[in-house]
């Protein structure tokens, strides 16, 4: 069975974890090793059972912790070429080699099936990534944050999930009067930036099917959104279409449950 909690999600550190009895992986280490031990040990998940780390793309809130962390349990590390390249001085010196994918591949960890797939955002080589055991093609999680707007392609990979984490970054009206400076407003609301709590919906709108049992919304933004807000726009599109898919707001601070997918 494929399990995951999302850790941590936000500007001041990433990491979603996904789990099959035989292999524990996660996607993105933005926090400190200690930070990333205690919160999966909150959720009572031995973090020395890790397998390895993939990783979006080079923003420190996505790398800050996987080097120490690749160190510490002696795991590889997932990257394309290309984003190695960019965060290799974040990372440091490996025990391991890294070990790289193509955004757009398929490869396999264990008995974990990883899909690659480009994302919008302003990043050297930006993926998001869809998740399932081998010959158990009945669940499928897909992780799609740190994107600009939903592309085609995003739709066609994340269409058959049954559990999804999406971002849902901001509240465009907050953004847009909050404390923030003009220029970086404009690069959180580009087709380069994050998505917007609307803009969630908007996908959600494209995918939703019966077989979606889980929602997570994920990557909100401290300053420029809030859970309630999040939860509200979300809620009202699901109340509109009589949807009974579980809803869950991922957070900066402590670990989602763990959840079936």
């Amino acid at each position: 069975m494929l399990r995951t909690s999302v850790l941590s999600s936000g500007s001041k550190g990433n990491a979603n974890l996904i789990f099959t009895d035989d292999t524990y992986l996660l996607l993105d280490a933005g926090l400190s090793a200690k930070k990333l031990y205690s919160a999966m040990e909150a959720i009572e998940v031995d973090p020395t059972k890790l397998n390895g780390v993939i990783i979006s793309h080079e923003h420190s809130d996505h790398v800050n912790g996987a080097g120490i962390l690749s160190r510490k349990l002696n795991i590889p590390l997932y990257f394309s070429q290309e984003t190695y390249s960019r965060c290799c001085s974040k990372i440091g010196n490996l025990n391991r080699e890294p070990v790289f994918f193509k955004v757009g591949d398929d490869f396999l960890i264990r008995d974990i099936l990883v899909t690659s797939f480009t994302s919008s955002h302003d990043a050297i080589d930006s993926s998001n990534f869809l998740f399932e055991q081998v010959n158990n093609p009945n669940q499928k999680l897909a992780i799609a944050t740190d994107l600009g707007f939903a592309t085609k392609l995003l739709i066609e990979k994340i269409k058959e999930a049954t559990t999804l984490i999406i971002e849902s970054n901001h509240d465009e009206v907050v953004l847009l009067t909050g404390s923030y400076p003009w220029e970086l407003k404009q690069r959180v609301k580009s087709t380069r930036g994050h998505l917007s709590n609307k803009q969630a919906v908007g996908v959600v709108s494209q995918i939703i099917h019966n077989r979606l049992a889980n929602l997570i919304l994920a990557h909100l933004s401290e300053i420029n959104n809030t859970p309630e807000l999040a939860l509200k726009e979300m809620t009202n599109y699901l109340n509109e279409i009589k949807s009974e898919v579980k809803l869950f707001v991922a957070n900066q601070h402590k670990p989602t449950p763990i959840i079936k997918v």
